[in-house]
């Protein structure tokens, strides 16, 4: 009996290697990954929906996690290796989020926003132009199959950065800065609509004030920036949501176009 016992030994330390091996790496995009990761999702949520993570992904790169390591160093580097590239891939997720952050306090401070609908609670505070913009983002991402492409992603992330595989300095540096300047650039072009407004809201006021220099302008037209920010606001929503979840879906599926 114990015989037989024994033969699945083998077995088992390699099922449970291969399994907490990817575990760790899943666990740290699920850490910071969109809506997934978010702080309000509580702890043994995050735990759970890591494991079917790694339940859905475990059959498909199970050929590139290897045996069981030979040491306790061998598999400690590993792992830590694993840790560092779960993030990288997880982190450059979440600057979509930032992305919508951005843009809404650009547009925020662009239309006199920022003060009068100012977030004050959390650790966080965002103007509520940004706030609404990431719940909203984050809603339409989770209804648009966010868990497959997830999925998608994490498979593919074991393609870009084999398992136990250190990221070098070059990688980090070259991909980090290019999706650093991705976002930024997207951020400022779905904030383009209220940064012409506020150059239109200028200049108008200037010309006013040089042809009525007795009339208060700045007090006549703040009603006027703040009911034509949020007018535009909602105007311009659904366009802003559409073209960064087009963003957000092309990252998810091909990611690092200029993987070094």
């Amino acid at each position: 009996m114990m015989a037989e016992i024994a033969q699945f030994v083998p077995f088992a330390q390699a099922t449970l290697w291969l399994g907490f091996a990817i575990f760790v790496r899943l666990s740290a995009i699920m850490a910071v990954l969109p809506a997934f990761g978010d702080q309000p999702v509580p702890v043994r949520v995050r735990l759970a929906l890591s494991i079917m993570f790694t339940l859905i992904v475990a059959p498909t790169v199970a050929g590139q996690v290897g045996s069981v390591p030979a040491n306790m160093l061998s598999a400690l580097g590993q792992l830590g290796a694993e840790v560092i590239a779960g993030l990288f891939f997880g982190v450059l997720l979440r600057f979509f989020i930032l992305i919508l952050q951005i843009a809404g306090t650009i547009a925020a401070q662009s239309t006199s926003l920022a003060q009068i609908f100012g977030g004050t609670a959390g650790v966080d505070p965002q103007p509520a132009i940004s706030h609404t913009l990431v719940v909203a983002g984050t809603a339409l991402a989770a209804l648009s199959g966010l868990h497959v492409q997830a999925a998608a992603y994490m498979i593919h992330g074991y393609d870009l950065v084999p398992f136990g595989t250190m990221l070098s300095g070059q990688i980090l540096s070259q991909a980090g800065t290019g999706e650093v300047s991705r976002a930024f650039s997207l951020a400022f072009r779905l904030a383009a609509p209220f940064l012409i407004a506020s150059l239109i809201y200028n200049v108008t006021l200037g010309i006013i004030n040089r042809a009525m220099p007795q009339l208060m302008v700045s007090f006549v037209g703040a009603p006027a920036i703040t009911a034509g920010g949020l007018l535009l606001f909602l105007i311009a929503a659904p366009i802003m949501l559409s073209a960064w979840m087009l963003a957000f879906s092309e990252f998810m599926a091909a990611p690092f176009r200029t993987w070094p």
